[in-house]
């Protein structure tokens, strides 16, 4: 099978894509409006782009119906400048899955999701005080590319909790830290628990030598 973008409908390419780039992390994002009020909401067009300095990028697409009405999360980014991206792990899945729920602007999904935050160390949008890692951001730049938004932010500050720490690097703790991701479909997940493999990195040495 081969797909012409060009002669393609939107939904096509869409089924496509997440079926391929995939698994994707999931990006749980607090944001605040001008006024105050907390939104949390899932995204999984999510990742680092780079460390020097710390950038991670996430793709928001405005509301389906209005063609330059933004989600909650961009206009607040766009407005206040930061916000905090929760690190989705498999205890708290249900808590995320209710938070995509397309609940009006004056709903708060924290208290729908029974969830609490946390201060965060940089910025003044809260963490979610459940969520095990965190990332505080600040915008660096917004990009409307057709119908979404890629914001780009910059890490200013990571909250993860002492017991999913090796120091030693510091390295997170993969292994029992049980981060989550997005599959293809809605409501397609993969687990990271007793999933990780090691596959150690191929010196040039060693593959003239014949190690690989």
């Amino acid at each position: 099978m081969n797909v012409d973008i060009e002669k393609a409908k939107g939904r096509e390419v869409y089924n496509l894509l997440i079926g391929l780039v995939a698994p994707r992390p999931i990006a749980w994002v607090t944001t605040m409006s001008e006024d105050g009020r907390l939104n949390a909401a899932p995204f999984s067009a999510y990742n680092y782009v780079c460390t020097d300095p710390p950038i991670v990028a996430m793709g928001v697409t405005n509301r389906p119906d209005d063609i330059f009405v933004p989600k909650d999360t961009a206009r607040n980014i766009r407005r206040t400048g930061e916000f905090v991206i929760n690190v989705v792990t498999e205890d708290l899945m249900s808590q995320m899955n209710i938070c995509a729920t397309d609940f009006p602007p004056e709903v708060n999904e924290l208290e729908m999701a029974g969830l609490t935050t946390a201060p965060s160390s940089v910025v003044k949008v809260p963490r979610i005080q459940q969520a095990h890692a965190a990332l505080e951001c600040v915008e660096h730049t917004t990009m409307e590319i057709g119908r979404s938004r890629i914001i780009l932010g910059r890490v200013v500050s990571i909250y993860v909790e002492d017991q999913f720490i090796d120091p030693a690097g510091p390295y997170v703790r993969a292994e029992e830290l049980h981060a989550i991701g997005r599959m293809n479909g809605l409501g397609s997940y993969v687990r990271t628990r007793d999933a990780l493999l090691t596959m150690p990195r191929i010196s040039y040495d060693e593959w003239k030598a014949g190690k690989r």
